[in-house]
């Protein structure tokens, strides 16, 4: 089985239980201080509005959000720019979800999700995009460079990038013995193939053609957000739905603590890239 399809399988399975856990938006949430208590889906808002401060953005037409779970942010970013959306997930479940929730938002118009491979969007046949949405998704693609030529692509003169994603932390000095169990396991239960520092993301969007690139790494700034997830997922009300959501799911509720432990280690980092295409 291809890793697209064992993604596809994993959160087919897993999207009723994150839904009630994690809600529509399928991301981490953000947290100005470790010791900032909130409710978890409210960080989650609050994350989007800081990333789209951090790079500047202030309006935009037609977006891309690349990897969109159930569409939370193609939802939240049409209706703060009153723009159109495009989202993509290889869930057919995620997919499916999104409509249900793009017509009770009355965005049915406006926002369109589909069950399809970012990597099989053709730039010459879409309307160019002014801005490429890719939060936390980026990890599950192992072509990283295809991944940046193609977000300038179907990018238009002058329009912006947003990537966050999950990295591991920059060499030197090596990973200890620790780390790399930790990784491991994170990439083996979520499907994901081997991650990598902001930087190699900085020099492949920089041999795209892209222009004004900036990183940063906010990993202290999400990490609290494992420990108020695993809280709510271990909460007895959602035991029966995780006791039947299959093999699949227990699997990815247990990475939560990797993550967690991956965060504290400094193995697994939160990485951000911000980027133009010139015109």
């Amino acid at each position: 089985m291809s890793l697209n399809q064992n993604i596809a399988r994993f959160y087919d399975a897993s999207t009723p239980l994150w839904l009630d856990t994690w809600g529509e938006h399928m991301h981490h949430g953000y947290y100005a201080d470790p010791r900032e208590k909130k409710d978890h889906r409210q960080a989650q808002l609050d994350l989007i509005e800081q990333l789209l401060a951090w790079a500047e953005v202030g309006d935009a037409r037609r977006i891309l959000d690349a990897g969109c779970g159930v569409g939370g942010s193609s939802r939240y970013l049409a209706q703060r720019f009153r723009a159109e959306a495009l989202g993509l997930t290889l869930s057919p479940v995620q997919a499916e979800r999104a409509r249900g929730y793009n017509e009770r938002a009355g965005l049915a118009d406006r926002v369109s999700i589909r069950a399809q491979d970012i990597f099989t969007l053709d730039p010459a046949a879409e309307e160019p995009f002014d801005l490429v949405w890719s939060l936390e998704s980026a990890e599950h693609m192992a072509d990283k460079v295809g991944l940046l030529q193609l977000f300038y692509d179907l990018l238009a003169p002058g329009g912006r990038l947003i990537l966050v994603t999950w990295c591991r932390r920059e060499f030197p000095p090596r990973l200890s013995a620790a780390e790399e169990k930790t990784l491991a396991s994170i990439q083996k239960l979520y499907h994901l193939p081997p991650l990598v520092p902001v930087s190699t993301l900085e020099r492949h969007a920089r041999a795209a053609g892209f222009a004004d690139i900036v990183t940063d790494d906010w990993s202290e700034r999400v990490a609290p957000f494992w420990g108020a997830v695993i809280r709510s997922a271990l909460d007895p009300r959602n035991w029966p739905a995780l006791l039947t959501a299959g093999t699949e799911t227990i699997k990815g509720a247990w990475a939560m603590r990797y993550m967690q432990r991956g965060f504290r280690q400094g193995s697994i980092r939160f990485g951000l890239l911000q980027a133009r295409k010139p015109g």
